[in-house]
């Protein structure tokens, strides 16, 4: 199989032709960047490319296999080209965390644990990826960088703040990918591109060598074409460090090795009220759709979280704006208007008020716990809707206008409030032309529960991540 085929499939297939020598680690970067170059340009999924230093490491994986040193256990990525949210810290580029103030900012030293332990089981990175300005957004349509596009319709959004991390992986360009997620940013974009995406459980990997958002919040993750994809990016991840005083102290976990492994006797339950009432029918008809699949007959509500929701908006307002307070007292035109009106509004918040909120979190985790205690897996649409229009200032659910930025994370937010593990699934056929996710969500450290749900579903048919072929609006 030629590299540019191999690059369409899954990185356990590239790893394996790769350990095999029926590929080479040098053919499958060469084939990712002439896919950027042939296809980036109207994607806009990246803000960097790094061949050089992809082709010498490429080359360098190369000897090393060809030498006989190189096992499936230490190489359980060789040469699969990946890249990263440009929030991550690449060794020679600057950290820009989608902004103009970071630019003047000088290279990074260093990678970010995360991209070293990738390049560890032998991925190779192809560059640094578009996002929301500091992560502030759901949509990816960045006025410093350009809007990146949805892969499966150009005039639509990616969804946000990874959105050039979703797109580059649906597009083809590479097979898997690192984003963030403070409020959903992975699943948004995961859902509206029609990708897998993996929030793990907070603290689970550490975060230093990243732009910070909001600290109590901010979590790191995958993106893939597959369930066993994610797991085997999620696996080469693990591991405590720590420089990031959030990351626990906790072993490695492997999910790979037991993914099909099967899920009878998983209790699974639908989420109702909050996440119904603001799904519309391509939403709820891709829950229905895994939930028929999961045999999941039995609903659920969370408690107060129209509340919980609200609480997570003050907090990241609260922290986000602390964080910039001395650049929005300086230079607050060089942000983007939106992030930095967001931003000027948290910093003046009360602090009885985030207090409060904090409360809630404790509160609304304990309540949520009492319900996994009674089942293992809960359901919910990822997005109240499929990608809308670039540029769209409000999306519709049941007759509701809804502001666009900040509704695409409607969903998503309750659940990362209270840092559980969740992975996004794409559903395709409850809309005409596009994709939906689902949320798949489980107890704490429970991210072999949601992997094997995903990969059953995945295997059974019922969720898929094709290629997209790029075309224009349709």
């Amino acid at each position: 199989m030629r590299a540019g085929e191999l690059l369409a499939g899954s990185a356990g297939m590239i790893a394996a032709a790769v350990r095999s020598g029926a590929a080479s680690a040098s053919s499958m970067v060469e084939a990712s960047l002439a896919r950027i170059a042939a296809i980036d340009p109207a994607l806009n999924a990246f803000t960097d490319i790094v061949g050089e230093r992809a082709s010498a490491r490429a080359g360098a994986l190369d000897k090393r296999l060809a030498d006989g040193d190189g096992t499936s256990d230490a190489l359980p990525l060789a040469g699969v080209p990946f890249a990263v949210k440009n929030l991550f810290d690449v060794a020679g580029l600057t950290t820009r965390a989608g902004a103009k103030i970071e630019r003047e900012k000088v290279p990074a030293t260093f990678d970010a644990p995360l991209v070293a332990r990738l390049e560890r089981a032998g991925a190779i990175l192809v560059g640094a990826l578009n996002m929301d300005e500091y992560a502030y957004g759901f949509t990816t349509e960045n006025s410093h960088d350009g809007p990146t596009r949805n892969p499966h319709d150009l005039a639509r959004v990616a969804g946000g703040s990874s959105g050039g991390s979703a797109a580059a992986v649906a597009a083809g360009e590479v097979p898997i990918s690192l984003g963030s997620d403070t409020n959903g940013s992975i699943r948004v974009p995961a859902s509206l591109c029609g990708v897998f995406g993996l929030k793990p459980t907070y603290g689970r990997l550490p975060r230093n060598g990243t732009y910070p958002f909001v600290a109590s919040l901010d979590h790191l993750g995958p993106f893939a074409r597959s369930a066993h994809d994610l797991a085997l990016v999620y696996d080469a991840l693990q591991g405590a460090d720590r420089a990031d005083p959030a990351c626990v102290d906790r072993g490695i976990e492997a999910t790979a090795a037991t993914i099909d492994a099967p899920i009878d006797g998983l209790r699974v339950a639908v989420l109702r009220g909050w996440f119904r009432d603001l799904a519309d029918g391509s939403a709820r008809a891709a829950v229905d759709c895994v939930a028929t699949a999961l045999r999941a007959h039995r609903e659920v509500e969370l408690p107060e979280v129209e509340r919980a929701r609200a609480a997570a908006f003050l907090i990241t307002n609260a922290e986000g704006g602390s964080l910039h307070l001395a650049d929005l007292r300086a230079r607050a035109g060089d942000f983007e208007p939106l992030s930095r009106d967001r931003f000027l509004a948290g910093a003046l918040l009360p602090a009885a008020w985030i207090v409060q909120a904090q409360r809630l979190r404790r509160w609304f985790a304990l309540r949520v716990a009492e319900i996994l205690r009674e089942v293992d897996v809960l359901i919910a649409p990822a997005t109240p809707c499929v990608a809308p229009t670039i540029g769209s200032e409000s999306i519709e659910v049941h007759g509701r206008r809804l502001p666009t930025r900040p509704s695409l994370g409607l969903l998503t937010q309750p659940i990362s409030f209270i840092g559980l593990p969740v992975c996004a699934v794409p559903v395709w056929g409850c809309h005409a032309t596009m994709p939906i996710g689902v949320q798949i969500v489980a107890a704490p450290w429970r991210e072999d529960v949601v992997l094997r749900v995903a990969h059953h579903l995945q295997h059974a048919g019922v969720v898929h991540a094709p290629v997209a072929r790029l075309t224009a609006s349709r």
